[in-house]
């Protein structure tokens, strides 16, 4: 028998990063909020790698950040190594990695979300969504609590129907042994949501004592590191190096000897793994011609010896894992603390959402996270951050707030998903984005803090300093558009230690500086008298004026995509009347039903000439709508 145990305006179920992200945009926004979670000394855990960021993914960070959301913020508090990746590389490929101290980031965070007004955190275990004519009212505990809200948000992470796998070995259980969450999956089929069945997996955990450093190569941190919030001043400089070691022919021939124990080749798992994060077994039978693979040995945090072998993960027995183990160079002696495994779960098919996350078969039931099919923290903060800020604008009749592709990798990684779908855990990489040289690490705020700023998740204070910004960076691109540099001696040997082609005669600063070899900092020189304008201003004048050519072109291709994005279908629309559409995109655009032709374009099986045939359609205004 259950009791009623309150009412909220959002409940989010879940408290990892996807949650975390989601209970206080919500919050912030006005909803008073209940955050449900299994163990509140869990949240915003990190069960494999103990890092954020990354190609794609650091700049998901920052997106999260101009947003208005916290993961930036709290790893640039509590990390122990940051690195600027790609930085001989142009700034669309450019992008920020942290070595987090896990165990501390978990406690900001909690200590976060204990203080943030309008946020009630709660432990415990939701077995049951509440339904009523097709709208989620609430959820039920397994200890009888009904609470009630006007939206749910779903983040369960990799719990549902959790399954640890290691060689024969096989029970059930949430990550780093954890209670999984058995009877909700059963309860979202119910409800007729379509699950699928994922795998993810993680290496050992190793006595940092046990390890020989002196056969490694170091990973120390940048000297002067960047942080990922554009509100963070503090930089921690006593950072912590990682190590770099390989996989060598020893180690590969245990793994073959042992492929049939693994919990991966010997049928026990039944879950898609990750392509782009293989476990070890996987790496060694699909790229058999390599000698040899990266092995990072990562430090877990300050106050503890753990590290974690990046690039070990495997679900062999643990006696094997110990073999294998002590034939990577500087592991020789290694004593695993924590033996790796594979975990299943289950995840909800994504095209079962709208892009707000919006579940299309119950409204007011938001997923976000890796319930929705991806893997990383990022990715999940990312999406967190989006169905929190739904679910409020929702319950408060407000316009729903959707990213488009050229409006960041949130936008991105959203739409890939629910108009595509993933056959396995979904990793957001550069190469996904159509227009990555507009979505870079360095003008995420340019691109979101408006839209942080008119929903309520950026403070007056924050956009004062984001509009000066602004100005400064126009002003100094209008001044350098009107000073000419002279071919002086001076001038034409700065120039030739850049390496530059000399200067016949007298050019504007403005267009001398897009040239590749000639940085902000040589144009500048050769001036006489220069304002003195923040870093970030230098940066974005830079970036802004050098690329210019190439922007102004990818701007062009998002203004054709955005008329595509224009064109409404409505969401009723009876695709079966419309004549000339071939039968696969009839199948695919009644399973997706997207909602703007820009989005049908991007379905699987959807080609352009059914594309041409619905625009007609749509056009004529004589729309056919499916009966209610």
């Amino acid at each position: 028998m259950t009791y009623n145990a309150g009412h909220y305006d959002v409940i989010v179920v879940g408290a990892g990063h996807a949650g975390v992200e989601a209970g206080i945009a919500a919050a912030r926004m006005g909803a008073n909020t209940l955050m449900l979670t299994l163990n509140l000394d869990m949240i915003a855990f990190m069960p494999c790698n103990p890092s954020i960021g990354g190609p794609a993914k650091g700049i998901v960070v920052r997106e999260v950040d101009a947003l208005g959301g916290v993961m930036g913020k709290v790893i640039d508090k509590t990390y122990i190594q940051m690195r600027m990746l790609n930085t001989g590389k142009g700034p669309a490929v450019q992008a920020l990695r942290a070595q987090a101290d896990k165990a501390l980031y978990s406690v900001e965070m909690k200590k976060l979300i204990e203080n943030e007004e309008n946020i009630t955190l709660r432990q415990g275990m939701v077995e049951e969504l509440i339904v009523e004519d097709g709208v989620c009212k609430g959820v039920i505990t397994e200890t009888h609590a009904a609470y009630y809200a006007n939206a749910v948000i779903l983040t369960t992470g990799t719990y549902m129907r959790g399954k640890v796998l290691m060689g024969d070995l096989e029970y059930e259980s949430g990550p780093n042994n954890q209670r999984p969450s058995l009877k909700l999956s059963e309860n979202l089929e119910k409800i007729g949501l379509e699950l699928v069945r994922f795998k993810t997996g993680t290496p050992p955990r190793v006595n940092s004592h046990t390890i020989d450093y002196s056969k490694t190569e170091i990973q120390p941190g940048d000297e002067n590191p960047s942080l990922f919030s554009f509100e963070s001043a503090e930089k921690i400089v006593d950072q912590i190096p990682c190590w770099l070691t390989y996989t060598n022919e020893f180690t590969h021939e245990v793994i073959n000897e042992n492929l049939g124990l693994s919990a991966m080749y010997s049928g026990m798992k039944r879950g898609t793994g990750p392509r782009y994060c293989p476990s070890i077994e996987d790496k060694i039978v699909r790229f058999n011609d390599k000698p040899r693979h990266q092995i990072f040995l990562e430090p877990e945090g300050r106050n503890t010896e753990e590290v974690y072998v990046q690039g070990l993960s495997t679900s062999l027995p643990e006696s094997v894992q110990h073999q294998m183990v002590k034939t990577v160079p500087g592991l020789e002696n290694a004593e695993i603390m924590r033996a790796g495994y594979a975990i299943e779960y289950d995840a909800v098919v994504p095209t079962q959402l709208w892009p707000t996350l919006e579940t299309k078969a119950i409204s007011r039931l938001f997923t976000a996270g890796q319930i929705n099919g991806t893997s990383g923290y990022e990715e999940a903060a990312g999406q967190g951050i989006m169905a929190g800020i739904n679910a409020a604008r929702t319950i408060s009749g407000k316009d729903s707030v959707i990213l488009d592709r050229a409006q960041g990798y949130i936008g991105v990684l959203i739409d890939d998903l629910v108009t595509k779908g993933t056959n396995e855990p979904y990793r957001l990489l550069t190469s996904r984005a159509e227009y990555r040289l507009l979505l870079r690490h360095d003008n995420a705020d340019l691109r979101l803090t408006e839209i942080g700023y008119e929903i309520g998740l950026i403070s007056e204070e924050r956009y004062e300093k984001f509009l000066e910004k602004k100005r400064l960076v126009e002003e100094e691109k209008k001044r350098l558009s009107k000073i000419v540099i002279k071919p002086t001696e001076e001038v034409k040997q700065m120039m030739a230690e850049a390496g530059a082609t000399p200067m016949k005669e007298a050019t504007k600063a403005y267009d001398l500086m897009k040239r590749p070899e000639l940085s902000y900092e040589i144009i500048t020189n050769m001036i006489e008298s220069n304002p003195d304008l923040p870093e970030e201003v230098k940066e974005q004048v830079g970036i802004q004026i050098k690329y210019e050519g190439y922007i102004k072109k990818a701007l062009d291709q998002v203004e054709r995509m955005l008329k595509m994005e224009d064109k409404k279908i409505p969401e009723d629309i009876d695709y079966d009347a419309v004549s000339g559409i071939a039968t696969e995109a009839k199948e695919k655009l009644k399973k997706i039903r997207p909602l703007s032709l820009g989005q049908a374009s991007r379905i699987s099986g959807v080609n352009p000439a059914d594309i041409s045939i619905l625009l007609v359609y749509i056009e004529q205004g004589n729309i056919a709508r499916l009966a209610n």
